[in-house]
């Protein structure tokens, strides 16, 4: 093995947001690193999520209070959470995990992982930005959750909710909403101001400001699929063998997103990593917003891009090879025309750009982060879930200090790949 002097060779397999976050980091420790990816930089979720970083978002999503909807949500082809009938079955083990996740020691135990996670990801993402010459695509407007008649008991249960976990948020009135966002519509009643949270236009264009930060550290992107991972239990090198042609790193970094399973599974870790089909609708209108704005009752969101208006939020449960559901993506449509009657007023679903990609998923709500008790020279960093984009840049630098031996920030431990054994 390398040098502390010289830490040597790393590679990090996956190109979204998460790996190349990784990737800068670990250079910036002294590593040489290259990126293997079968499709390039930013080609999956990272390209088309709703660009919200969702600090407010401390709340597994394994919530009982889920269970009652749950079969009309499951029967709703195009509601916000829908299981497709022939995948139905191949998920259900992914469910009954997560269903044991709603019990309340672990949701307590798994919030607490989340708000770790969360506190310091803007600050870190922040102090990326800057370092890759591209802080404009950051930006730190809050956002809004709204809400269209509900009875104000609810809605103080929200509030209190958010506010006794901690989340910085005010609960504004009707009025107080249409100060902020004008063009919101006039049957919002009440909203959930986040004050501390932010979005980029273009998750996209960010990717593409780190990759060329990457290159110009002297980085190098690998276009090509992996194959097979040969690793020992030992710190020797490991061999990946890709579509078409072989190499031989120091160190490897798992972070493939939905893609992170088999590779696991080759490294010796049976991990319940399930597929979340995320679905957006482009739009060319560009909105009056200056922040993202989700829907309580809607449950999906809006969020302001350089390009126009994009409207994300459905869960789809239908694995990794069938195809893009298109009325998946448009239902989005009228759930937005709703909010904002006077842009979409003449605007017509056909308009839109649809898109589908895939979130990496664990039944805790939790990433798989840090470093492989089989092999040392083996890390990982998968299973983002919703929170990919808001986490890349903490789980970069504690995956660093982990990579470099050092004690993380955080106690990494609820994020271990054998906590499922």
């Amino acid at each position: 093995m390398s040098t502390n002097t010289h830490p040597g060779t790393l590679t990090v397999v996956g190109a979204g947001i998460v790996g190349l976050a990784a990737a800068i980091e670990l250079q910036r420790a002294g590593f040489d690193v290259t990126i293997v990816d079968k499709e390039g930089v930013g080609a999956g979720a990272s390209k088309g999520n709703a660009g919200h970083f969702a600090t407010e978002q401390v709340f597994p999503l394994a919530d009982p209070a889920m269970l009652p909807k749950l079969p009309g949500m499951l029967m709703d082809p195009l509601g916000p959470f829908r299981i497709q009938p022939r995948y139905f079955f191949k998920a259900l083990p992914w469910f009954m995990r997560f269903l044991h996740n709603m019990l309340p020691s672990r949701r307590s135990h798994n919030s607490r992982a989340i708000k770790a996670l969360n506190q310091d990801s803007i600050a870190a993402m922040k102090s990326l930005a800057e370092f890759c010459n591209c802080k404009e695509l950051l930006t730190l407007n809050g956002s809004l959750l709204v809400f269209e008649g509900t009875p104000e008991p609810e809605v103080h249960k929200e509030y209190r909710a958010y506010a006794d976990a901690g989340v910085e948020v005010q609960l504004l009135s009707a009025d107080e909403v249409r100060a902020l966002e004008p063009s919101l519509s006039t049957n919002i009643t009440n909203a959930l101001y986040f004050t501390h949270v932010g979005h980029t236009e273009d998750p996209y264009r960010l990717c593409l400001a780190l990759e060329a930060k990457f290159k110009q550290l002297g980085g190098k992107v690998v276009t090509e699929e992996l194959v097979k991972i040969n690793s020992s239990n030992t710190d020797s090198n490991i061999r990946l063998e890709t579509n078409a042609s072989s190499y031989t790193t120091e160190r490897l970094i798992i972070a493939s997103g939905a893609w992170s399973k088999p590779f696991a599974k080759q490294l010796g870790y049976s991990v319940p990593l399930e597929t979340e089909r995320g679905y957006h609708l482009m739009m060319p209108q560009r909105s009056r917003l200056s922040r993202p704005v989700a829907s309580y009752n809607r449950k999906f969101i809006i969020t302001p891009m350089l390009e126009g208006t994009r409207l994300a939020g459905t869960v789809e449960f239908g694995g990794l090879k069938a195809p893009l559901v298109e009325a998946r993506a448009d239902c989005l449509f009228p759930h937005a025309k709703a909010l904002l009657p006077e842009l979409f007023a003449d605007a017509s679903v056909e308009d839109g750009e649809r898109w589908m990609g895939f979130r990496p998923s664990m039944p805790d709500s939790l990433p798989v982060l840090g470093r492989s008790q089989k092999q040392s020279n083996v890390f990982f960093s998968f299973g983002h879930q919703h929170l990919g984009l808001t986490w890349s840049a903490i789980t970069a630098k504690l995956l660093t200090q982990e990579v470099l031996g050092k004690q993380a920030d955080i106690d990494l431990s609820p994020y271990r790949i054998d906590r499922f054994s």
